[in-house]
């Protein structure tokens, strides 16, 4: 499936993508060195149980591993990740959903994080050894240029990440060539159910706060479908942004964070 098949082809947000990825690294920056400050949405503990983690695994967790976890969805809830899987985490930030990923895949499996904040990368690699794990590394890359060989993973988790890039598009066609034939993506991201007008595409607080780069829901799917997966099924949506300072914003636009779970068709390299 191609752009043309679409009565609105797809075309990147248009705003500065380095302004953008400097703005977000100085927001995600501050969300692994000072967790207790407060943002504009919700982070740490009481996002897991918000997002319904099982509270005996989170609980267990020292707070540094999870107090700058910035999620919008549980991407574990769409399936259990199989033992000696290779995963990648898209935007793995401080590594909550990474080390999570590698207590699944046991010891016969690895888990690769990419994240392009270099504090997000320090505090994961530092979580992992707090947890005592050895199959997990985290690399510096970003989401449209993943620093991975083509069909080299079984699963690609991201949490949050994606509406964040404005070419969603060569996100997801970066998202196919790493995942081998058969392989599946396991996404949580936001979503909205009202479009979002230019004028708030071109708010950069907006855009760092997770909800100025959201695509309706179908929109959003169709993105995934034109990359080429198949078997999209959604799963649960969640009003993440209720009780924050963001959600008068998130709730013009019914914003929600979305997740889901689709396939790389077999054969196909």
């Amino acid at each position: 499936m191609d752009e043309a098949a679409f009565a609105t082809p797809y075309a990147p947000a248009a705003i500065d993508s380095s302004l953008l990825r400097d703005e977000i690294k100085l927001k995600y920056c501050e969300v692994a060195t000072s967790p207790e400050r407060g943002f504009h949405f919700h982070i740490g503990r009481p996002l897991a149980r918000m997002l319904s983690y099982p509270a005996d695994v989170v609980d267990a967790f020292p707070d540094q591993v999870v107090e700058s976890f910035a999620g919008v969805n549980n991407p574990f809830s769409m399936g259990v990740i199989e033992p000696g899987a290779t995963v990648v985490d898209v935007g793995s930030g401080a590594g909550f959903d990474s080390i999570l990923a590698a207590k699944e895949v046991g010891t016969g499996g690895r888990v690769i994080g990419v994240d392009m904040t270099a504090e997000m990368r320090a505090k994961a690699a530092s979580n992992v050894v707090l947890v005592g794990l050895a199959n997990v590394e985290f690399r510096d890359g970003l989401a449209e240029a993943l620093p991975l060989e083509a069909a080299s993973a079984d699963v690609i988790i991201s949490n949050g990440v994606i509406n964040l890039c404005p070419d969603k598009l060569a996100v997801y066609r970066e998202i196919y060539r790493v995942l081998k034939p058969g392989g599946r993506l396991q996404i949580a991201d936001v979503m909205v159910q009202k479009p979002v007008p230019q004028d708030a595409r071109q708010a950069i607080d907006l855009w760092t706060g997770c909800i100025a780069g959201a695509l309706l829901v179908e929109e959003y799917i169709d993105v995934v479908r034109m990359a080429g997966f198949e078997d999209i099924r959604i799963g649960s949506m969640v009003d993440v942004f209720s009780g924050s300072p963001h959600e008068s914003d998130a709730a013009e636009f019914e914003t929600r964070g979305v997740v889901f779970r689709a396939h790389k068709p077999l054969g196909d390299d």
